[in-house]
């Protein structure tokens, strides 16, 4: 068999086309881990073998124009076709991959915003991926949706849009044609997900050995990282383990320990004595210094002000918001933003 023939012979059938199509889009500065991931779960479940047909799903990529895209870790990639020469009725998904920082991402609706509008117009399911959350929401095209949106930014999303509703503890969450991932390894569970749907289970699940990954895991899948302090501690209880989860749901609103220990059904020195001996901390000290080490975190990672950074956190008075910073890293938010440039 010549190389002519084995190529038609992995060819879909004459009239017959993908069960499922997608068309991926990066945004500038978008992150190559959920990019990769969704991508090459795509590939693997594409066809019987391992030869990135596209016989039972397909893929395109796709930009603004044909100029490489460079992403966060400053790697080009380069779009098959141009947004003006796509037929947006001829794909199921259009996957949107956000940039690394919010706020860049949600500056690019002038941009972007007329396409995602136009695909969701013609019908198309529509996938933000990472912080392209923010875009959507810009866009207008998160009303009366629920949305995941990565633990990092929750806050932040949650102070810009507090009428959409969040999924704080989803990977993923689809509602009808609006579709979200958390991000990173997340994508790779999505793009299962989404395969499943149109190829069935078998295809979806392809080559997950040969990506290395244990199992697909579903939206709910609790992501056992996220908690370093109880990772390493193995027997703090559920009781710390759900008030931390309800600390960081919590972040921005001015609930006491009190109010938490009673979602928990417990009492307030019963959860203070469970913090102590598992992590050598009462429960406000905890929740205290989680608020601030998200402050550190948005000070170098975002350019928002004092005061929308104090609002993530439940704090109004910024002037000590900047004491109890200053008390706990040695230095003032201002000045390590400035330094972190």
């Amino acid at each position: 068999m010549t190389e002519s023939d084995f190529l038609k012979s992995e060819a879909l059938p004459t009239g017959s086309s993908p069960d499922v199509r997608f068309l991926l889009l990066p945004l500038p500065e978008f992150n190559m881990l959920p990019f990769g991931g969704f991508l090459d779960k795509l590939r693997f479940s594409a066809d019987e073998e391992d030869h990135s047909r596209q016989r039972y799903c397909s893929w395109e990529i796709v930009g603004i124009d044909k100029e490489p895209v460079i992403s966060s870790s400053g790697v080009p990639v380069v779009a098959q076709r141009a947004a003006v020469e796509i037929a947006l009725e001829a794909y199921d998904y259009l996957v949107v991959f956000g940039g690394r920082s919010a706020r860049s991402s949600q500056q690019l609706t002038d941009i972007y915003g007329g396409m995602l509008r136009e695909a969701a117009a013609k019908g198309v399911a529509l996938v933000s991926i990472d912080n392209a959350c923010f875009l959507f929401a810009a866009a207008g095209l998160l009303n009366d949706h629920s949305v995941a949106v990565h633990w990092r930014h929750v806050q932040e999303f949650r102070t810009a849009y507090p009428r959409i509703a969040i999924q704080t503890e989803q990977l993923y969450c689809i509602d009808g044609k609006r579709i979200s991932c958390a991000g990173g390894s997340a994508a790779v569970d999505l793009a299962v997900e989404l395969v499943a749907r149109h190829c069935g289970r078998a295809k979806a699940l392809k080559g997950l050995a040969d990506m290395l990954v244990d199992e697909a895991r579903g939206q709910l899948h609790q992501l056992k990282s996220l908690d370093e302090d109880i990772r390493a501690n193995n027997t703090a209880g559920r009781h710390v383990g759900r008030a931390i989860s309800l600390m960081r749901q919590l972040l921005a609103e001015s609930r006491t320990v009190d109010e938490l220990a009673d979602m928990l059904a417990i009492s307030r020195r019963q959860l203070d004595r469970l913090f102590k001996e598992n992590l050598g901390v009462t429960a406000r000290e905890y929740w205290t210094e989680m608020r601030l080490k998200h402050i550190h975190w948005r000070v170098i990672n975002s350019d928002h002000s004092l005061q929308s950074l104090a609002d993530e956190i439940g704090i109004q008075d910024v002037s000590y918001l900047c004491k109890v910073f200053r008390k706990r890293f040695g230095i003032s938010p201002s000045k390590l933003r400035k330094i972190s440039c």
